[in-house]
């Protein structure tokens, strides 16, 4: 089942700026993520970083969600919310999709009219949820000692921070899709894996200094990485795999010579959604958990709500035995979500492509009982691929909790997965258009 991963070769990064138009997307995409950078280090007028940077350290909930936004949550910068109104709004949308017989058939039936009409959907529903995020974060702001500079004008400040911060989230969106248009990748994906590795060096300074004069600490640093090591080859395994149903094709003569015949076979893919399921459930997850944070810091009268939302809090920490439960459950729900939803995954679709061409799956009738075993092969693929995805995702957490390193927490499973994710679609991306540029040659030739 498992598929070999070729890495890119010497031969194959020269390759790249000699090919036309790939060098072209290189660039476009460097220049969006600069821009986006450069966003990220302009703070909001009329606030105390240095208040709000305290807190976001001593909040696991508020530190995560920084990570996501390449530091731009903890800087309170014009980009604090960064992708994460646009992600929100993707679910939504997706999921909603599915339940509202109009939007499912936009996506399925009207072809590329159709999902524009959805993206459209999609960025007015993000303008709709950036503003109620900037809402109740400026309401938490509010409520933050010193946060908010004396000498503004309470007013106007609300009301231009919620404009500014909603505007930033759009500039983000907008930098996303035009990386999935122009460049390489998925625009939104690639937002994430660049905050990330921006968070790197912190990480690793902290771990240094917690390790540094402890010799004990060290080995299980050591181990810590190795076991980081395997996560992340279980991770491309996990990425690469596919299930091959082996396709006879039909004999056809024409003349005296004969054509076809030869056997192939339809590749699913043991993880259909990649790194979409583990983007979607941290996005599911940490909105409610950040809306719990935000209030559960602000001036509440009653005592009892203000414990309740606490306790609430911390039950839904990113640390928490109840937030891997959850993260795992919808990690295997959102896994067969994708795989539902795929066009190259619909059991029905490919079993009636299979009649009119005369192909086949040895031993399986034409029609309704190759749609039936099709069906049969990807729930038990999708099925392996959710739980092994669940795994991958535990186990860097429970080493980081057994080995008491938990400065490389926000570097740990999820974030392996989404740059191991990230970064094979970035090579599959770039091995396509090379391989694409390469046959289109061989045709002028």
């Amino acid at each position: 089942m498992a598929q070999g991963v070729k890495m890119p070769t010497t031969d194959d990064l020269m390759s790249m700026w000699k090919v036309s138009g790939l060098k072209e997307k290189i660039i476009f995409t460097f220049m969006m993520i600069a821009v986006w950078r450069f966003g990220v280090q302009m703070p909001l007028y009329g606030i105390n970083n240095e208040v709000f940077a305290n807190i976001a350290n001593g909040n696991n909930i508020i530190g995560f969600l920084d990570l996501f936004t390449g530091g731009a949550l903890g800087k309170v910068s014009i980009l604090a919310l960064g992708i994460g109104p646009f992600i929100t709004s993707s679910i939504i949308v997706q999921l909603v999709s599915v339940v509202i017989p109009a939007l499912e058939k936009l996506q399925k039936e009207e072809g590329e009219a159709g999902r524009r009409k959805l993206s459209q959907y999609t960025r007015v529903f993000t303008v709709i949820l950036a503003i109620f995020q900037s809402f109740v974060f400026m309401l938490y702001l509010h409520h933050l000692p010193g946060a908010i500079m004396p000498q503004v004008n309470p007013l106007a400040f609300y009301a231009s921070s919620i404009c500014v911060l909603t505007a930033g989230a759009v500039l983000v969106m907008w930098i996303s899709e035009l990386i999935t248009e122009n460049g390489i990748g998925n625009g939104g994906s690639l937002v994430i894996f660049c905050g990330i590795l921006s968070g790197i060096p912190i990480y690793a300074s902290r771990t240094h200094m917690l390790v540094k004069s402890n010799p004990q600490m060290q080995m299980a640093l050591f181990l810590l990485l190795a076991i980081f090591f395997l996560a992340m080859i279980l991770i491309v395994i996990m990425q690469e795999a596919v299930r091959k149903v082996i396709i006879v094709n039909p004999k056809r003569q024409i003349g005296n010579k004969v054509y076809g015949g030869m056997n192939s076979f339809i590749p699913f893919k043991l993880n259909p959604g990649g790194v979409m399921p583990i983007i979607f459930a941290i996005a599911i997850l940490l909105f409610p958990s950040t809306i719990l944070a935000l209030v559960g810091q602000t001036a509440i009268k009653s005592v009892a709500l203000s414990n309740f939302i606490v306790k609430l809090n911390q039950i839904m920490s990113p640390d928490g035995f109840v937030y891997y439960l959850l993260y795992v459950g919808l990690i295997i729900a959102l896994t067969f979500f994708y795989a539902s939803i795929m066009p190259n995954m619909q059991p029905k679709d490919i079993a009636d492509n299979l009649k009119k061409y005369g192909s086949s799956i040895p031993g399986i009738k034409p029609g309704k009982p190759t749609a039936d075993a099709l069906d049969k092969i990807l729930s038990k693929t999708t099925f392996i691929g959710a739980i092994g995805l669940g795994i991958v995702a535990l186990v860097p957490s429970l080493a980081s909790y057994l080995t008491k390193i938990e400065t490389l927490q926000g570097i740990g499973a999820t974030s392996l997965i989404i740059m191991v994710g990230v970064a094979l679609d970035l090579i599959n991306q770039v091995r396509t258009h090379l391989l694409a540029r390469n046959y289109e040659s061989f045709l002028k030739e």
